[in-house]
């Protein structure tokens, strides 16, 4: 079927070639008009006329854009004020910054020429700030007709560091609109989003802190901290902030730690630092340690409690049945003094810290590693959800931030969470949370350097920091582990157990079989039972293991009870 004609479309396109011979008509009699009247000819008829329309349309452009600002007082005498007053207050933040800020008019005090926003009196009477007003207008953080007031913002340089804005959203804005576009601030600034640090207050909403660094972070290393400084830090540090301050966590009292990271990125030169740290300042506590790396938690060993160096699943699975036992004993006790209207027990911190600990949840393929897989998975999740209140801690590293890495029912536990440099988003969210990225100011782990070891984002109450954990010295971590190692020793009483503790390590072993350990602590008795009975009497209750040598005492079990009582 052939397309019906549009009724009317006939008759329009007519009436406006009519019109149009109309003007014509009427433009060239006005132009005999003047030719007549002046005796000129049709070639300076033309272009006189055309001149003169051209200077009317000038002088009603200057007429117009002339009154409005007549009528504001000149708002480019008002911008001056504030724009010298930043320039003096802050003269060297932008020198060595890109050319390409120069070119979008950011300049200490606001916008250049055409660009400046005007300084127009807010609600409250006083001038905006023009330079943050026009740069979160031009991220969209504001609207065009919102400003910040002057006398709400205040700029700090920092030294060496960089510069702090400090300020309050206009009414009806949030922190939130600042920290949804900081890659879009950053690209404002001529920086990456890792030279932004983003602090907001839990009192007002509107109350936003942003640090500008010159530099990106942590292009110089900061020196290891000392004691003291390490010492009297609020908490747990784990490393320095951008600014060189210390970061870390208040508490690990009813929290653990996921440190994710690709290989060869500083997890275990992090976790060395979080010992060393815990050793100074966190006070007495007993250590686990299970070293999938082999030799790299090796210069605690004479710390801890119990010192593993393997990557089989089974020694995990023994490990986890001895401190989940430990839980079980701590929970009774709980139970007896609620029972008995008693004040709660305080209870020796625990730390089981797992390197590499992704090889403990991969099994061979055969159904009986497949099944024992499963029993680490429950009893992780077990020790990890249940321990917290009972003052036991869990700290797992992983160098291979995958989905199946490490179950998510173990993963999901950790209250604290570390990530240090992964190629993706998703290797991000699974040592980060599912639900990181929709969180204030979230840091990107794919954006970090390569190239500097232990950079890391600490994800803890809600917030993000980025960080780069300490490096100390061999020498440092020496020192320490002898001193608290010679302490812990001269707390130890003397007693039978301490006894049987300095007899094995003088003889290098790590188990002894009961008729060659009783014998030593001075009992007589032949018959094997009643003299099993009495050394396990001297030895506290300490069990026995039954081995290939036959029953005996672990090195290991008889440690755990002597530092147990200290």
């Amino acid at each position: 079927m052939g397309r019906k004609p549009q009724q009317g479309k006939g008759e329009d396109t007519y009436g406006q070639l009519t019109g149009a011979i109309g003007v014509l008509a009427i433009a060239f009699g006005a132009l005999a008009a003047i030719k007549d009247k002046l005796g000129l000819s049709w070639p300076v008829t033309v272009l006189g006329t055309a001149g003169a329309l051209v200077t009317l349309g000038y002088l009603a452009w200057r007429i117009r854009t002339g009154i409005p600002r007549l009528w504001a007082h000149s708002p480019q005498a008002q911008a001056a004020a504030p724009k010298a007053a930043l320039a003096q207050e802050a003269p060297t933040v932008w020198q060595g910054m890109p050319d390409q800020v120069a070119a979008v008019g950011l300049v200490p005090g606001g916008l250049a020429g055409e660009a400046q926003v005007p300084a127009g009196a807010s609600p409250g009477g006083s001038e905006s700030h023009a330079q943050l007003t026009m740069l979160l207008s031009r991220v969209g953080a504001i609207g065009r007709d919102e400003q910040v007031r002057a006398a709400d913002a205040t700029m700090e340089t920092l030294p060496g560091i960089g510069t702090v804005y400090d300020f309050l959203m206009p009414e009806g804005r949030t922190h939130d609109d600042v920290a949804k576009r900081l890659d879009r601030i950053a690209s404002m600034f001529g920086v990456t989003r890792l030279h932004l640090k983003l602090e907001t207050s839990r009192r007002s909403e509107r109350h936003v802190r942003l640090l500008v660094l010159n530099e990106p972070p942590f292009s110089t290393a900061f020196p290891a901290p000392t004691r003291q400084a390490i010492q009297s830090f609020a908490g747990v540090p784990l490393g320095h902030e951008v600014t060189g301050r210390l970061a870390g966590v208040p508490t690990f009292d009813k929290a653990s730690l996921l440190i994710a990271g690709m290989t060869q990125m500083g997890k275990t030169t992090l976790v060395n630092g979080l010992i060393t740290c815990l050793l100074i300042a966190y006070g007495e506590f007993d250590l686990y340690l299970l070293d999938g790396k082999l030799c790299g938690l090796t210069k605690f060993e004479k710390l801890a409690v119990r010192y593993e160096a393997s990557d089989d699943p089974a020694v995990l699975e023994d490990m986890l049945d001895e401190l989940n036992s430990r839980v079980d004993r701590r929970y009774t006790q709980l139970q007896d003094a609620i029972r008995n209207r008693q004040p709660a027990p305080v209870f020796k911190p625990v730390f089981f810290i797992v390197d590499e600990a992704a090889d403990f949840y991969t099994d061979n393929g055969t159904k009986e590693s497949k099944e024992q897989v499963r029993r680490v998975e429950d009893k992780s999740r077990s020790l990890v959800s249940k321990a917290l209140e009972s003052g036991i801690a869990t700290v797992m590293l992983t160098q291979r931030p995958a989905k199946d890495a490490i179950p998510v029912k173990v993963r999901d536990q950790f209250l604290y969470r570390m990530c240090l440099y992964v190629a993706s988003e998703g290797s991000a969210k699974v040592a980060l949370g599912d639900s990181y990225f929709d969180t204030v100011a979230p840091i990107h782990p794919a954006l970090l350097d390569p190239d500097v070891k232990g950079q890391a984002v600490l994800f803890a109450n809600g917030s993000s920091t980025l960080l780069r954990g300490f490096n100390f010295a061999d020498e440092v971590i020496w020192d320490v582990v002898d001193e608290v190692h010679a302490r812990r020793e001269a707390a130890i009483p003397d007693s039978p157990l301490k006894q049987a503790i300095e007899l094995m390590r003088n003889t290098g072993v790590d188990f002894m079989p009961t008729p060659e350990l009783a014998p030593a602590l001075g009992i007589t008795e032949t018959d094997p039972t009643e003299r099993g009975k009495q050394l396990s009497r001297l030895l506290d209750g300490v069990p026995a293991r039954k081995t290939a040598q036959g029953r005996g005492y672990r090195l290991a079990d008889l440690t755990t009870a002597a530092l147990s009582a200290v």
